[in-house]
């Protein structure tokens, strides 16, 4: 079990929960966009949020923003220390730091200083894009050995300052590389691990890559707060993450549905189906599993550890518990039948 730390309200590690997180599009300085945002991410389930401050007039957005937001907020920094400091003086829940691209030990220190006076933890943001020279030199490329050696660089300086408070990131936008640099930590240290793959491009292929990547190590015990990046809507990288971590059975709550694909039995609008229960159930916080069927021979077999669910035939269709049959049903019945079935579960 990793150590734990606390970002706000927000256990991450030792056990708690694996929380969500995103990062704002809008502008730090622009205060009202921002706050409208968080907001917006919250509704959708986040529970940590993430902003820029790349300089003086973003640090003091940032604070006004900290004194309004729902969210714990997290800063991120690079190259100017002084913002990590005005930051975390702020309201800041969490500073995200490369400490190799903010000058100096002195520098990193003052920042460690502030952060110790505040406690408030430190994300350490290995990212296989900005890498050290010296690293790059030995590895040839952003190996995943490169990526552990550079976190543990980074710990190695902060420890040297007396700061444990931390939690690692080791991000790439190569699936294999980031899995396997979270791996290699994890058998050497227990500091707590935000987990995400970085780059991952439009939303159709950001959620293949986030969902082999997080979810893959998840699977594994690996992760303690992810953040799936997408160039998409923030609010979509926070579906996506609670279906990421429902699938990999590390969170319940909410509908599990599950469908069959179409085949040449199929005699019903499957697709369509599907996706009105989908819709319906949407907002649905009871931790049931939902199935849709399209063959009444074996749907309710198949589904057999569903809560409830509907297979369809020739013009009808059957409402089966836990594979047993309950009601056989006209196609146009299916869906109303099960939404008032669910309701009194």
């Amino acid at each position: 079990m990793t150590r734990q730390i606390k970002a706000g309200n927000i256990l991450v590690g030792g056990g708690a929960p694996v929380s969500i997180q995103s990062m704002l599009n809008t502008r730090t300085t622009d205060v009202a966009a921002s706050l409208q945002q968080i907001r917006d991410l919250a509704a959708a389930g986040c529970e940590i949020v993430r902003l820029a401050v790349p300089d003086a007039e973003a640090a003091k957005g940032f604070a006004e923003i900290a004194a309004q937001s729902p969210l714990p907020l997290v800063a991120d920094i690079h190259f100017d220390y002084r913002l990590a400091i005005a930051a975390a003086e702020g309201g800041a829940a969490k500073i995200r730091i490369n400490p190799g691209n903010i000058g100096g030990e002195d520098r990193v220190k003052a920042v460690v200083d502030c952060c110790k006076a505040h406690h408030i933890p430190i994300r350490i943001g290995v990212n296989g894009g900005s890498l050290d020279k010296t690293l790059l030199a030995k590895y040839g490329h952003p190996t995943p050995e490169a990526l552990v050696e550079s976190a543990f660089s980074h710990i190695r300086l902060l420890e040297k300052y007396g700061f444990y408070d931390t939690c690692i990131s080791m991000k790439s936008s190569n699936v294999p590389v980031m899995m396997e640099a979270y791996r290699l930590f994890s058998r050497q240290s227990d500091y707590p691990l935000h987990v995400g793959v970085t780059e991952t491009g439009t939303e159709s292929m950001g959620i293949i890559k986030s969902s082999i990547g997080i979810g893959g190590l998840l699977c594994e015990g690996i992760g303690d707060t992810v953040r799936v990046s997408l160039t998409a809507d923030p609010v979509r990288e926070v579906e996506i993450a609670k279906q990421i971590l429902k699938a990999a059975g590390v969170r319940k709550g909410g509908v599990n549905l599950i469908s069959c694909p179409t085949c040449g039995r199929t005699r019903i609008d499957l697709i369509g189906l599907a996706e009105q229960v989908e819709q319906a159930l949407k907002n649905c916080e009871k931790n049931i599993t939902v199935a849709v069927m399209g063959c009444i021979v074996n749907g309710p077999g198949e589904a057999r550890e569903a809560d409830v669910g509907i297979a369809g035939g020739d013009g009808c269709g059957v409402l089966f518990v836990h594979g047993e049959l309950k009601e056989k049903l006209p196609y146009d019945q299916l869906l109303p039948a099960l939404l008032r079935y669910i309701d009194v579960l």
